[in-house]
């Protein structure tokens, strides 16, 4: 590890738990504890415990809050109600992603603002640059104050309330109340939680909030009281293939900053309806190029699955490239997401995968992947 390399707080908690780390946007953060499938299973059937320590968060308040978020992002943020959250983007003037966005309206001129780890700085820079223009608007990176803890699965809730010492807030919404999308908050020790119904895994789940101080108090509890109902902690190699089966882009490989929302299928996410302007609204309502690559979904039979940087051919002509892709350890099947020519990206159309070597036909489905029962 070097000294550039950053640590979670929660990194001796991993390290007594014998996981196995990697470099993720400069931070060393835990990639497995036992097994990628193993981790990935627990959290399809039961439920699965995550350090996103190193995901950004940024605060933004004042009486003009609303406004610069409506002008400084592709959503309308000022249309969201208290507790409740949104996936947004935050465009360069060219429409192309800086990066893609959850922001929560946390009090009545307040908004947390979270951010991908790699696009940190990018968002720092970006939101304090275009609130220079609104007089009663304060952005606060808070970053190294937070920790946060995500549980993902069916039986996520149920841990959730058997938590030792995490209580509800009086007149705020309980666990059982919380919609999708929507947030809550509990007291944890002598501080706060913060508890948003939001994953990255295509699961019911949470996302836990918390004082980095304590951090590890929280963790220990919850892990304590999701043990008995299968909870396991579980790594960034299994977040990875339950993110792709649930169709969810990772920035850097469906996501980026040439790359306008619609050629990734986030089209429905830019607010063109909203009253006034928004950074990269122009070159948004212009459109992608004749041509422009679009994102798909590819399935293939066997065990060879395509990787990010593979090939996709149409006969012989590469017509685009894999972003994602992986065996799906829940259809037992490979898929992949891939960038290609908009004349081929129909589903039903058959492209072959150039997989080290070995043409793998392919075929463009729909996403998700996987879409669990509700």
């Amino acid at each position: 590890m070097t000294d550039l390399e950053r640590t979670s707080p929660l990194h001796a908690v991993h390290e007594a738990a014998g996981a196995s780390f990697t470099d993720f946007a400069g931070w060393q953060m835990p990639v497995r504890y036992s097994s990628d499938l193993a981790e990935h299973h627990a959290v399809r059937t039961a439920a699965g415990i995550f350090d996103i320590s190193h995901m950004a968060e940024i605060q933004v308040v004042g009486d003009d809050a609303a406004d610069f978020l409506d002008q400084a992002l592709a959503g309308k943020l000022s249309a969201i109600d208290l507790l409740q959250a949104k996936y947004s983007l935050l465009l360069n003037e060219a429409g192309g992603i800086i990066d893609d966005l959850v922001v929560y309206r946390n009090g009545e001129h307040e908004y947390l603002v979270v951010a991908n780890a790699g696009n940190h700085d990018a968002v720092v820079a970006a939101l304090t640059e275009r609130a220079a223009a609104f007089e009663h608007v304060v952005v606060m990176d808070r970053s190294d104050e937070i920790a946060l803890i995500a549980v993902q699965g069916p039986a996520s809730r149920a841990i959730l309330q058997a938590t030792e010492g995490l209580h509800i807030l009086d007149e705020l919404p309980s666990l059982d109340e919380v919609k999708y999308y929507r947030a809550t908050g509990a007291s944890f020790e002598n501080g706060t939680v913060f508890i948003g119904r939001t994953g990255y895994t295509g699961e019911d789940g949470f996302e836990l909030y918390v004082d980095a101080a304590d951090a590890v108090e929280l963790w220990n509890a919850l892990v304590a009281a999701g043990t008995p109902l299968g909870l396991v902690p579980a790594g960034l190699a299994s977040r990875d293939t339950l993110r792709l089966e649930a169709g969810m882009p990772l920035y850097g490989h469906e996501l980026g900053p040439d790359m306008l929302p619609v050629q990734a299928g986030l089209g429905r996410v830019v607010a063109l309806g909203k009253h006034g302007t928004f950074i990269g609204r122009d070159a948004v309502e212009a459109g992608p190029v004749e041509g422009a690559p679009v994102l798909v979904a590819l399935v293939s039979e066997g065990r060879r699955a395509g990787r990010a940087g593979y090939r996709v051919l149409a006969g012989d002509t590469t017509v685009g490239e894999v972003t994602s892709g992986a065996l799906s350890p829940t259809l037992g099947h490979p898929i992949a997401m891939a960038y290609v020519h908009p004349d081929h990206a129909e589903p039903g159309t058959v492209l072959d995968i150039d997989v080290r070597g070995t043409r793998i036909p392919a075929t463009v489905t729909t996403l998700p992947f996987y879409s669990r029962e509700k």
